[in-house]
């Protein structure tokens, strides 16, 4: 053989030899601070939580983003940030838009209540925000803005895409744990 044939020889060796090690290492149980990632193709992969500031899931509507939740050495779920639907879950303090508040209640099963004038509603997670639709016709819908929530007020029958009558801060009082 050549010198550039052993040399080239030995280059596939080396290659092969680190993806069988690589492929070894992927199929692997992650850390409890990691998340595994499975391909179609049936490879896995695995990333610590602490390199990952979030995941978007992209749909035909819209792209979901999932923050990721930060491993906590304190007991408090106060500060978790939940993916989807289930970060709105909960009871939440709103404005009313003259400086007084009440409680918007977000039921696991679409049902919603508050603590003020119409007191039962449905509600849904579209788009990344929870949309309240009171039995009156009113509308609410919470989002996120930035780093804080807000709640959008709309009049009764008013679309959610139009004009707010007020927004105020939303905050939810219970987050529902992961």
């Amino acid at each position: 053989m050549s010198g550039n044939r052993v040399l080239g020889s030995i280059s596939l060796l080396c290659c092969m030899v680190l993806g069988v090690s690589g492929l070894a290492s992927a199929t692997q149980k992650p850390s409890a601070n990691a998340i595994l990632i499975t391909f179609k193709d049936g490879h896995q992969q695995a990333f610590s939580l602490s390199e990952i500031e979030r995941i978007e899931f992209s749909s035909s509507r819209a792209v979901h983003t999932a923050p990721v939740v930060k491993p906590s050495t304190s007991n408090s779920t106060s500060n978790l940030e939940l993916p989807g639907r289930r970060r709105f879950v909960g009871e939440w303090t709103v404005g009313e838009g003259n400086g007084r508040n009440f409680h918007i209640t977000l039921d696991e099963n679409g049902q919603a209540r508050k603590s003020i004038g119409t007191e039962h509603g449905t509600w849904v997670y579209v788009d990344d925000e929870a949309r309240v639709t009171w039995d009156d016709g009113a509308r609410d819908a919470i989002r996120k803005v930035g780093t804080k929530y807000e709640k959008f007020a709309y009049r009764q029958g008013a679309s959610f895409d139009g004009a707010p009558y007020n927004v105020t801060d939303a905050r939810n009082t219970d987050p529902e744990p992961i």
